[in-house]
């Protein structure tokens, strides 16, 4: 697994260390004496054991059993994939084409009550029309995935924007300004999805903020992020999928968010904007 900056991906690593490493004390024995049992280099265990290096499974299944604790060893696999979840390179969530991508993040959505979206540079899925996302999708598509299956990608994120319509839930958007003036897509699907904008903006349990573009403002934080309740954190990288379930650190994205939403505009204000941009395109 690639290494992350994220303090939330470190410490689930480290408490996989941890645990394995009290499997050693427990057995009463040394760290070379696993590593024989196994077949390995004693360095190796010391990188493991020290959340160095991340375990395969059949490293948590070969050390389970040098330690005699292989009753251990399912709920120990079960923990190295939560860890591996964690951070998911565009590769490997993508090898089998977007539409998979797509479904494989319903479920957090149907058991989220209150979203918090901000985006620099797209509108949120949530909130695309069809052909917004098309192109979206079909960008994203010719640039690093192999399969095509955009139309049943798009069709999957339409399904998803379902619960904005269903339960009592809340929604929180907001995007930069310069986000009215993407250019994805020629002007009529422009157009189309800033009036969806002004659409979705007057649900009752949505609402929409244009961050506006000003001199002396600092640009933070660089990367769009979405926040489930307040269990969990989704950061859009360059190269992959983050998710972020430590209390710290999701109080540090909801305090981004409170910050960027304090300086948004909403209501009347961010209907000018979007009406603006709207009646620019050509």
């Amino acid at each position: 697994m690639p290494e992350s900056a994220s303090s939330s991906v470190q410490q689930a690593r480290q408490l996989l260390a941890d645990r394995l490493r009290e499997l050693v004390k427990d057995s009463g024995l040394e760290g070379k004496e696993v590593a024989a049992r196994c077949g390995w280099y004693p360095s190796k265990v010391s990188r493991i054991s020290t959340g160095r290096q991340t375990p395969s499974e059949d490293d948590i299944r070969a050390w389970c059993a040098a330690t005699g604790a292989e009753d251990h060893a399912a709920d120990l696999i079960a923990s190295l994939r939560a860890v591996e979840g964690m951070w998911v390179s565009w590769r490997r969530m993508e090898r089998a084409g977007l539409r998979q991508a797509q479904e494989a993040r319903l479920p957090l959505y149907e058991r989220t009550r209150w979203f918090r979206a901000y985006s620099p540079g797209l509108f949120p899925g949530l909130i695309q029309t069809y052909g917004y996302t098309e192109d979206v999708l079909r960008a994203v598509q010719r640039r690093r995935v192999m399969v095509d299956d955009v139309a049943d990608a798009v069709a999957s994120r339409m399904e998803r924007q379902s619960v904005l319509h269903e339960g009592q839930r809340r929604f929180a958007f907001l995007v930069e300004e310069s986000v009215l003036r993407s250019g994805i897509g020629d002007a009529d699907t422009q157009r189309e999805q800033l009036d969806h904008l002004l659409t979705v903006g007057a649900l009752p349990n949505v609402s929409v903020g244009v961050v506006p573009t000003r001199l002396g403002r600092a640009r933070m934080p660089v990367e769009g992020f979405w926040i489930f309740d307040t269990a969990q954190v989704n950061v859009e990288l360059v190269s992959g999928y983050l998710t972020i379930t430590q209390p710290s650190e999701i109080k540090a994205y909801a305090d981004t968010f409170a910050t960027l939403a304090d300086i948004a505009v909403y209501g009347t204000k961010a209907r000018a904007l979007i009406t603006r941009a709207r009646n620019s395109l050509v």
